[in-house]
């Protein structure tokens, strides 16, 4: 075929499969089921959802070649495989991007800036490169249904979020726990244990060993060593372990000091051993603080149980010196024994992680600046040496957890955050993790299986701003709990103005007659006489009105009189906002002139006509009307003649509907009311964004208020969700779980569960990820693992073994080597090396070659 191999050009071949697949519907055809197969098996398959606000780069490739080939392959065995694409919208990855292109430094820089602007910014940018995506994934040859994707910011799928959350709740796996996590300090938020593994970082810091003084035994130092000089202002006490042997010595001079006796050799200086004992002789002993900034402080709770000698088994001998400073508002075991003693607690630092300014002396300092992460215990060390408190110091490099977002290094810090009781459902994780087939084998007991047998429970909540929202709603007088599963429960659970409402259409006037649009208000289009009888007909079934609103046309004017007179109401309300929806250049001419304007339907909520207004603007000023009438009255049964497209996008707005939404609500181009009909509107405020669609989002659904019974108000706490609970809980919110299933009574009587997936993979990464949150998920749903086979590939790394960097430039533009190679080329050399198999592999062109 191929004479001249020079002139054999693979790309251009597969840009014309491409376009065969494409017009043809290939991949459509592929997931169907004809009625010659309504046996046809399903194969289900999970697709793991990227961040849109990046271009997708090597690892993106190789999973999705591998999320290819496997459901092709299946495909080609008879099964119908349908692959839908999600998108990663949430989460501290998305702020901290918008962060830096707005130049907000802080969270209270958002807070100023404005929580709606801040998350509408954050909507936009979200699939700002999606249009690359969309031209990479389709090139290397994946079929995915990429036209309707789910997203985790789409409504439906944040109302299974709240649904995931309730049920856990109602199951007693939920919880709100006080307790020393990691921080971000930049980022003012709680991080979960997962999300703390993925950046450890090699850095140096000082190891300072302190001397604390008894207060019995001037001049005699307890020894105690630390590498987070800026958590001693925070110290409360010491901890010995009871068991170990201690000694007191003597060094030149008339100072002693007291350490384990297996760290002498920390001790560089001639010494003379004075005493030996065990550590249960300290126990009890007092001694002086470090520092008075909280000791002398009188209303400080258990303030008499501080700066005493305690025992702990926790203390080894290790390292340091055998004598442990204990600061319980900095670390777990710290914290422990803080609520064994009822020792003071003493958190000096903030959430933002500056110290506090109580401590005078060191005000305002970050505890562990990005910049210099020394300077802070750089001061404390310096200014402890002034009052003779410090017995030596070096300088060590150790490993510490960073920010995965921001690079900033993390406090270990105590702070309130709502967990997932991951330990009580520990046992059944690892027995359903047998289940699982993983390739490589090895990940399922290993690198898997040991994070599930030494999982904790997971901290799920944020203190952040761009996120599905914590379903939690507290009483602000006496602190009672609700949470709310979806957004009926919202409906049912706000409280209503008790208004009832009716929606008329105007009866049949001489612009229906004559097939015209007729939107000025000007317009001398009356009633003709069938329209009159058309509304007297209705009103014999309308009885108790006690108000009218109407649109200021002629022909609502009409409507209005008629049934005004009808019951008694002596005044109606004309409001501008009911007016027809203005057509613009298009008043007087023909309905066909004015739909023909359009392409579709859809685009009549977006581009005006003109001089006029699209049916978005047009929603949204019904929506302020009703908005403005619930609030403005309660008790009252209110009339509303408009004309239909108007009252149809009443109902829509009413609903929180979407353009989607809106033209699903009308179903068809068909009169949505009759002429002279008249509707009952269900109404109760939905949380809404400024186009009166529903939206989840902070800050629209922390205006949403319940009544308590004592007589409070519930509030909903500010948090948002983890991202990873998002996406970990993607085989339900991408299926609209459960609520798409309300209108299937056979399913809901299955008890359907959307899971196990049949197979799933991403990169070995994601075994403290989303492999991990899927488990979490779906064990505590429904007692099945989230997917019976996983693939886990490895990493892929610059020819050089270096981590690829776009500043380096060190490995071919996927896009330039798929034009060069094919794509076939580049599937096939990544299949078909160890990378497919949880190996990194060192990427070489002349392999694609």
């Amino acid at each position: 075929m191929f004479r001249n191999l020079k002139n054999f050009n693979p790309a251009e071949i597969e840009e014309k499969v491409l376009e065969f697949w494409r017009i043809n519907k290939i991949f459509e055809k592929s997931v169907e089921k004809p009625a010659s197969e309504k046996s046809k098996e399903d194969y289900v398959f999970f697709d793991g959802p990227p961040f849109a606000n990046g271009l997708p780069h090597y690892g993106h490739i190789l999973a999705s070649i591998i999320k290819d080939a496997i459901p092709r392959y299946q495909t080609m065995k008879g099964k119908s495989v349908k692959r839908r694409w999600g998108w990663d919208c949430h989460g501290l990855p998305v702020e901290f991007e918008i962060e830096k292109e707005l130049g907000l430094k802080s969270k209270k820089d958002i807070i100023n800036f404005g929580v709606e602007k801040f998350n509408e910014a954050a909507r936009v940018s979200v699939l700002k490169y999606e249009s690359e995506w969309k031209k990479t994934i389709p090139r290397i040859g994946r079929w995915v249904d990429m036209a309707n994707p789910y997203k985790t910011m789409d409504v439906g799928y944040m109302e299974s979020v709240l649904h995931v959350f309730k049920d856990l709740y109602d199951k007693n796996l939920i919880y709100k726990g006080y307790k020393p996590m990691h921080i971000c300090p930049r980022c003012e938020t709680t991080l979960s244990n997962f999300e703390v593994t993925q950046n450890y970082k090699d850095i140096e810091d000082f190891a300072v060993t302190l001397k604390f003084e008894l207060v019995d035994e001037p001049k005699t130092f307890v020894l105690a060593w630390t590498t987070t000089a800026w958590t001693l202002p925070g110290n409360v006490a010491l901890a010995v372990n009871p068991k170990i042997k201690y000694v007191k010595i003597k060094i030149a001079g008339n100072e002693k000091y007291i350490l384990a006796e297996e760290r002498l050799s920390v001790i560089k200086e001639k010494y003379e051993v004075i005493e030996k004992f065990k550590g249960d002789k300290l126990v009890g002993k007092k001694y002086k603080p470090l520092f008075n900034y909280y000791a002398n402080d009188k209303i400080l709770k258990n303030r008499e149980n501080g700066w005493k000698i305690y025992p702990a088994d926790f203390v080894s001998i290790e390292e340091g010196t055998g004598i442990v400073h204990i600061a319980p508002a900095f670390g777990a075991e710290d914290m422990e024994l803080g609520k064994e003693f009822n020792l003071p607690f003493v958190q000096h630092v903030g959430m933002d992680g500056r110290i506090k300014q109580e401590v005078k002396d060191f005000a305002g300092l970050k505890a562990k600046p990005k910049e210099n992460t020394r300077e802070t215990d750089e001061k404390i060390i310096s200014f402890l040496s002034g009052g003779n408190s410090v017995f030596g110091h070096e300088k060590v490099v150790h490993s510490y957890p960073h920010c995965w977002r921001c690079e900033t290094p993390l406090l270990n810090y105590a702070a309130s955050s709502w967990f997932v009781k991951v330990t009580a459902i520990k046992d059944a994780l690892v027995k359903l993790n047998q289940k699982i087939s993983w390739l490589p084998e090895h990940v399922k007991d290993g690198r898997f299986g040991q994070w599930l047998k030494d999982a904790r429970d997971w901290a799920i909540s944020r203190t952040r701003f761009w996120g599905s929202p914590l379903p939690v709603w507290e009483c602000e007088k006496c602190g009672k709990l609700k949470i709310i599963g979806s957004v009926e429960e919202i409906k049912k659970n706000s409280d209503s103005s008790g208004n009832k409402y009716f929606v008329m259409r105007h009866g049949q006037a001489e612009s229906n007659l004559l097939g015209i649009e007729s939107s000025d208000y000007r317009n001398n289009h009356h009633l003709t006489e069938k329209g009159k009888k058309e509304v007297a007909a209705s009103l014999k079934k309308l009885k108790g009105v006690d108000m009218i609103f109407s649109s200021d046309f002629i022909r609502t004017k009409e409507t209005a009189e008629i049934t005004a007179k009808h019951l008694g109401i002596k005044k109606v309300i004309y409001d501008k906002r009911l007016r027809e929806v203005d057509v613009g250049a298009f008043n007087n001419k023909s309905i066909s002139e004015y739909e023909n304007y359009y392409s579709s339907f859809e685009e009549e909520f977006i581009k005006p006509t003109p001089g006029g207004e699209n049916l978005t603007e047009l929603k949204n000023r019904m929506s302020d009307f009703i908005y403005d009438i619930e609030k403005k009255y309660s008790g009252k049964n209110i009339l509303i003649i408009s004309h239909e497209y108007p009252i149809w996008l009443l109902f829509a707005g009413a609903e929180g509907a979407d353009a989607k939404g809106a033209i699903a609500i009308r179903e068809n181009k068909d009169a949505f009311l009759k002429t002279g009909e008249i509707k009952t509107l269900k109404f109760i405020p939905l949380p809404h964004n400024k186009n009166y669609e529903l939206d989840l989002h902070r800050p629209y659904i922390d205006n949403v208020e319940f009544s308590c019974g004592c007589g409070g108000k519930m509030k909903r706490i500010e948090d948002v969700f983890d991202c990873w609970f998002e996406s970990g809980s993607m085989p339900y919110g991408q299926a609209h779980y459960p609520f798409a299933l309300t209108q299937n009574s056979k399913l809901r009587a299955q008890n359907f569960a959307p899971v196990p997936a049949e197979f799933i993979a991403e990169g070995m990464d994601q075994t403290r990820g989303w492999f991990y949150t899927l488990l979490v998920l779906s064990t505590a749903l429904f007692d099945k693992p989230a997917y019976k086979n996983v693939i886990v590939n490895g990493i892929i790394l610059a020819e050089s073994g270096q981590k690829m960097s776009k500043r380096l430039k060190n490995y071919p533009d996927p896009m330039e080597l798929v034009s060069k190679y094919g794509a076939d080329s580049l599937r096939l050399y990544l299949l078909s090396s160890p990378v497919v198999a949880g190996e990194n592999l060192n990427f070489s062109e002349k392999g694609v070659d």
